[in-house]
């Protein structure tokens, strides 16, 4: 009985180490292939938010970390493009901490003098049929935000309509677009801090 079982025990052994080395074979011979495929995904949602004649450097390539209050609780990646050597705009994570269901996650791309160039919503759990047209396959809403200047933090046009701005709102559901609005609002005074930063922040990992 015990010679049985000793015998099962290796059997077991053996098919355990196989299958974790097939995993690790699998996972090796695709790891590339998912890479490359995220890498694709990331540049064509930059594409959205930056025009790709402001820029000729590698975009997901200068990337920086950053934990700054503008942009929400935690650490987020900024992506600074250039022209030359020279800073031109920047593509930032940010986050909308008060959405109606919670958090909404934000790309916001904009220059260094307080003009938004594009922004896309990147995960959110807003109300279906209200709050989601924050996404560009129910709605346009948030393309509006392309070309638009803050004029610094008290600027009263960029906020939503009920607010007094000129960004229009959805019908019966504010809180959603407010949340947006301010959020995008913070990441472009933000950016215009970055260029003296640059040289002190720290690079995101490969």
């Amino acid at each position: 009985m015990l010679k049985t079982m000793q015998k099962h025990g290796v059997t077991l052994a053996l098919f355990a180490a196989v299958l974790t080395g097939l995993t690790a074979l699998v996972n090796g011979l695709t790891k590339p292939t998912i890479d490359e495929q995220a890498a694709r995904q990331q540049k064509a949602l930059f594409d959205q938010v930056i025009p790709a004649e402001l820029y000729d450097n590698n975009l997901q390539k200068s990337c920086y970390l950053v934990e700054a209050a503008p942009l929400g609780k935690g650490t987020h990646r900024i992506f600074i493009a250039r022209k030359g050597d020279a800073p031109v705009g920047a593509v930032m994570e940010t986050t909308a901490p008060d959405g109606y269901s919670g958090a909404i996650q934000l790309l916001v791309g904009t220059d260094f003098s307080g003009t938004v160039l594009g922004t896309r919503v990147t995960e959110h759990h807003e109300t279906p049929g209200l709050g989601d047209k924050i996404e560009t396959r129910l709605s346009d809403w948030i393309l509006h935000f392309a070309g638009k200047t803050i004029h610094g933090s008290d600027d009263p046009a960029f906020a939503v309509k009920k607010d007094g701005g000129e960004i229009d709102q959805f019908t019966g559901a504010t809180i959603t677009p407010r949340a947006v609005v301010n959020a995008v609002k913070r990441a472009g005074i933000y950016a215009q801090t970055l260029p003296a930063q640059l040289n002190n922040l720290p690079a995101c990992e490969e």
